[in-house]
């Protein structure tokens, strides 16, 4: 608490005033983490002081980009192919950085009172996390910083900045305070590193190995993504440790409808289960489809609906390692895969959409959905799913 203060004094981020009637008076609590690596050792105890802003009070806009997770995948791709590691820094209390337009007021931190003027607050001359423009204020601040220093940003994935110098380059992702950055010419990282300190105070984490529950190994001949880490834990939460293993994530004979007569079992447990699935394919394209299949039944599912998601639970408890192989090879073309069944939901006769991409050898993007409307051929189910790949293609290229 106290290394968290310290930082607000260093990145002047407040100041403390007398408190006035016509004040709008934000409140503030502590939050209070411990941070684990890919193998689950705590590595830090860590402190946040928030703010509990309402809604619509002393804010406008919000939004801010962040990286997609297929962006971070052809990123590792291509670093890859073009034999240079990725690194991770990591900016300490980031949302401090950005700057605010509003006049934004907030109580003293519980515990840390000023004792000689209790009844003052304190106006914010920066963003405070829990502040619902902090976000959007750092990202400002952030990519501004990257523009004057040479950098372009990505005309369509503006959380990508690239900077080029004679024959190399030098790639920033940006996944809101996790920088991950990568060069063809180790100087123009040593540069990056130097300038990022000298704005701001960061934390440098090494080789890029794990990135929210994604664990990644560069090695001298390819990259190897997992989540296994990830998938024990959720095994554990589940009680599925120690389940019978299945071959398959789901049965050649199932077909899930929404089984007006079975029972009723609970939305929470079962939607608590779906979520974690569905992040699981992060990695793991071989469950995508029995994932988004259970996923459709999330508002009322049935027993039938749950014995079939703890099936896929059985299947990973047998391929908890698995994972994605991006081999260091040469060639960079694009290729994209589509199929898609006709008429397959047996409620609304609707069909799927299936489709992947693949940058050389290395599969980096994969997609598996209900579509919106209902074909009337298997033509017309064909060209829908087409038309989606094209789109996802397009924006990859």
């Amino acid at each position: 608490m106290h290394e968290e203060l310290n930082q607000f004094a260093r990145n002047e981020v407040w100041i403390l005033v007398p408190r006035t009637s016509k004040m709008n008076v934000i409140g503030t609590k502590w939050v209070f983490k411990n941070k684990l690596d890919e193998h689950g050792v705590i590595v830090r105890n860590k402190a946040r002081l928030v703010a509990n802003q309402e809604e619509g009070i002393n804010y406008g806009e919000t939004y801010t980009p962040v990286a997609r997770l297929e962006a971070v995948r052809l990123l590792l791709a291509y670093a890859c192919m073009n034999g240079f590691k990725l690194h991770q820094m990591d900016v300490k209390s980031a949302f401090l950085n950005g700057y605010i337009d509003e006049e934004v007021y907030v109580c003293q931190s519980p515990g840390f009172e000023d004792h000689k003027h209790p009844d003052y607050v304190f106006k914010l001359k920066k963003a405070l996390y829990g502040l619902k423009q902090a976000p959007r204020q750092w990202y400002e601040r952030l990519s501004n910083f990257l523009l004057s220093n040479g950098y372009e940003r990505g005309k369509t994935d503006k959380t990508l900045f690239i900077k080029k110098a004679l024959n190399d380059i030098i790639l920033v992702q940006v996944y809101v305070d996790d920088i991950i950055f990568g060069s063809t010419n180790q100087n123009l990282c040593e540069q990056f590193v130097a300038a990022m300190q000298g704005e701001f105070e960061i934390s440098m984490m090494g080789e890029f190995n794990y990135f929210l529950g994604l664990q990644i190994k560069q090695l001298n001949h390819g990259t190897f993504l997992s989540q296994t880490k990830y998938c024990k834990e959720l095994l554990k939460k589940f009680d599925m440790e120690n389940c019978k293993e299945v071959s398959t994530p789901m049965a050649t004979n199932c077909y899930l409808d929404s089984d007006e007569k079975g029972t009723n079992v609970d939305q929470t447990k079962y939607r608590g289960l779906i979520g974690p699935l569905l992040y699981l394919t992060v990695s793991r394209p071989n469950i995508i489809f029995n994932v988004c299949l259970c996923a459709r039944f999330q508002s009322n599912p049935k027993e039938s609906h749950f014995t079939a998601a703890k099936r896929i639970l059985k299947y990973l408890q047998g391929t908890t390692t698995v994972g994605l192989w991006y081999p260091s090879e040469v060639s960079l073309d694009l290729v994209g895969y589509i199929d898609s069944d006709f008429a397959g939901c047996k409620i609304d006769r609707k069909s799927t959409s299936g489709t992947c991409h693949l940058l050389g050898s290395s599969l980096i993007s994969w997609n598996s959905k209900k579509q919106a409307c209902v074909a009337l051929s298997t033509a017309e189910a064909e060209y829908i799913t087409a038309g989606s790949c094209c789109a996802q293609s397009l924006w990859i290229k």
